[in-house]
Parts: structure tokens; C-alpha cells; sequence
């Protein structure tokens, strides 16, 4: 894997898109959020359908170097070059979908690549989330949301919540009229450093 990516200092999101349809109600209800952001702050959307990554393999114990293919190099490049980097995930059994947990469990082989620094490259960006679910009630998507927080928490990034919605129908999101209010100021929201519980209740116990 090339290491030669200069993280960016301008704001810069990227869309990742973990659904397994094209044109889900998670990648519509992010797009209505995104709509709204400045025009002044690119935007990259990258689909993991049309970038497929083999399943993920552990070699950190391994002696030789592992030569990174073409689109890992690709997703690679776009995440470190990202400020904020936003999950688009339905969600599947209460989690993430299963593109999108590949998609982050290479980010546990990027930690590890000589020189990549890639831990360091993360710190201070800011983790978000979208997701549709058939659930009315969006509690059911606390798993999804932990996960997401923790792993921003694990590489000291800023937390931007999730935006959650309503839909199992193709384009039923939209009729979810409170989602799509939210997503109009999503983007705006506070991102506060994310913290494992026990460093927040040590805040509190201070």
C-alpha cells in the first residue's frame, strides 16, 4: 500500500454507501442531509457495492508486507483524505450491514501498515452516520449508533450522531417526515470528541 496520501486541511466529507441496493432510504435520506451542506465543501460519495473488498484478514502477526489491492487502495486514500467521514448503512439485524463492517474492519488492517499513522491521520475528524430502518421506533438503532461512537472513540475523533429514519420500501424515508426535517440540520449539529462511557463517567466523577 502507498503511504504517500497528505491529509487535507480543508473540510471535506465523505459518503460511504454500505446498502446492498442501489438507491436505498439510507443513501436518500443522506443525500437530502448532504443537500444542505455549504457549497463550498466537496463531497464524495463511494459505494462499497461498486468497490467490493475481499473479506477481511488479520496479519498483524504476520512477517511479510501484504500488497493492498486496487480498491482498498482507493478506499484507503479517500478516508485518510476526509475531515468528516460519514456512514450510509441500513440497518441490517440491528447493526451495521455487512459492507460497511468490512469496510471498518480494514481500517484495523490500517492501523497497522508500517508508516501509515493512520490512527494519527483519524484523530480530530469527525465520525457521522445515516441509517433507515423499518422500525418506527429508532431506539432499536442504539447497537448501530454505539458501534459508530465507540470506533470514533477508539481513534479520538469527533462524533456526529446519526441520523435515522423510517423505511423498508424503496423511497419510504421520505414520507418519514421528521427524519427528513432533522436532515436538514444534521450537518450542523454539535460533534463533541467521542468518549467510551467509563472516560465519561470519570468526566462526571471529577
Amino acid at each position: 500500500m502507498t503511504l504517500d496520501a497528505a491529509p487535507g486541511t480543508d473540510r471535506s466529507f465523505l459518503f460511504v454507501l454500505g446498502s446492498s441496493r442501489a438507491d436505498g432510504n439510507s443513501e436518500t435520506l443522506a443525500r437530502a442531509a448532504a443537500a444542505h451542506l455549504p457549497a463550498d465543501i466537496p463531497q464524495r460519495w463511494v459505494d462499497l457495492n461498486r468497490l467490493p473488498l475481499a473479506d477481511f484478514q488479520d496479519g498483524r502477526h504476520e512477517s511479510a508486507e501484504r500488497q493492498a489491492e486496487e480498491n482498498e487502495e482507493l478506499l484507503w486514500r479517500a478516508t485518510v483524505e476526509a475531515t468528516d467521514i460519514v456512514i450510509v448503512s441500513p440497518l441490517y439485524w440491528y447493526s451495521l450491514s455487512a459492507q460497511t463492517k468490512r469496510y471498518l474492519d480494514y481500517w484495523s488492517g490500517w492501523l497497522n501498515v508500517p508508516g501509515s499513522d493512520f490512527k494519527e491521520r483519524m484523530a480530530g475528524g469527525t465520525l457521522w452516520g445515516v441509517t433507515a430502518m423499518a422500525d418506527d421506533d429508532h431506539v432499536v438503532a442504539n447497537g448501530l449508533v454505539t458501534s459508530l461512537s465507540h470506533s470514533a472513540a477508539y481513534l479520538r475523533m469527533r462524533f456526529g450522531g446519526v441520523l435515522t429514519g423510517t423505511g423498508s420500501r424503496p423511497g419510504r424515508v421520505r414520507a418519514d417526515e421528521q427524519a427528513m426535517a432533522r436532515a436538514k440540520t444534521f450537518f450542523q449539529g454539535e460533534t463533541p470528541l467521542a468518549l467510551f462511557p467509563y472516560e465519561t463517567k470519570a468526566g462526571a466523577a471529577a
